[in-house]
């Protein structure tokens, strides 16, 4: 699914644009019952709250707080593994910040019914610092309808080029944050399967889950190879294949397997087990 010259330039003058519907309901379905998989098998082995408690101390999975988080997805599903490459995703980073790009990480955010809080106000290039904040894009994906209840993501158009201070987020086992009062954000309300993109420098949060549902959304960064030097984040063991360019192999370089073209067979066989 190509992005049309009116998305494509609002992502470069407002920092942010979206897409809903983007994925078919038969591959959300494959992304739920994959991602549901992950959270359950993940969960029974180690916590994966990174909310904290006031005085700092770190909530185990029953916490009234809870910000539940993958990072990456990659490494523990094929059909997240063969995500990127699916040709609507590869389009839609093309048409933002060029036609040479590799998948920079991939991560999940689960907030639970009335217990999940959000993640505080932040600019990805805080933690990746790359030169030119436009060349590096987020893809959120919501798993669920997106919804001002429920805590949808929200962003700050046309504020990319700032550099807010950061500082360690209290209520994070590990994140960043700045400061801000949200009189200048914009929440992205969306439909299950729908997508926004915001690159690197766009401020952006998501709230409290106020309601009886759960909420998902899933997250790849892309960024382009200009920038993709040993000086990038990597924080996170990640498997970061280029996805096109002159150098991409379909991830048989990076991953050992050509994964360019199997999204649909990926789709297909989450869905088998179901």
């Amino acid at each position: 699914m190509s992005l049309s010259a009116a998305q494509a330039g609002q992502f470069r003058t407002e920092g942010y644009t979206f897409a809903d519907p983007f994925f078919t309901p038969r591959e959300l379905e494959a992304l739920r019952v994959e991602l549901t998989r992950i959270y359950d098998e993940l969960g029974s082995e180690r916590p994966l709250n990174v909310a904290v408690q006031e005085d700092g101390a770190v909530n185990d999975d029953g916490g009234e707080r809870q910000n539940l988080q993958v990072i990456p997805l990659n490494d523990k599903s094929p059909l997240c593994q063969a995500l990127p490459f699916a040709p609507k995703v590869a389009d839609a980073i093309e048409a933002l910040i060029g036609d040479s790009f590799r998948l920079h990480l991939d991560q999940a955010f689960w907030k639970p019914a009335r217990r999940g809080i959000g993640t505080s106000w932040h600019q990805d290039n805080a933690y990746f610092k790359i030169g030119d904040p436009l060349r590096g894009t987020a893809m959120w994906i919501a798993i669920h309808d997106a919804t001002v209840e429920n805590g949808t993501i929200h962003v700050m158009p046309q504020s990319f080029t700032t550099d807010y201070e950061h500082y360690r987020d209290p209520m994070s086992n590990h994140h960043i944050r700045f400061d801000a009062d949200d009189e200048g954000g914009v929440p992205v309300e969306l439909k299950a399967g729908g997508v926004a993109f915001f690159c690197y420098g766009t401020p952006h949060c998501t709230k409290a889950n106020n309601t009886d549902e759960g909420r998902a959304g899933v997250a790849l960064h892309f960024l382009h190879t200009e920038f993709a030097d040993g000086d990038s984040w990597t924080q996170h063991e990640q498997r970061t294949p280029i996805i096109r360019g002159p150098e991409a192999t379909g991830g048989l370089r990076e991953c050992g397997e050509k994964l360019d073209g199997l999204w649909e067979r990926r789709v297909d066989e989450a869905l088998a087990g179901t």
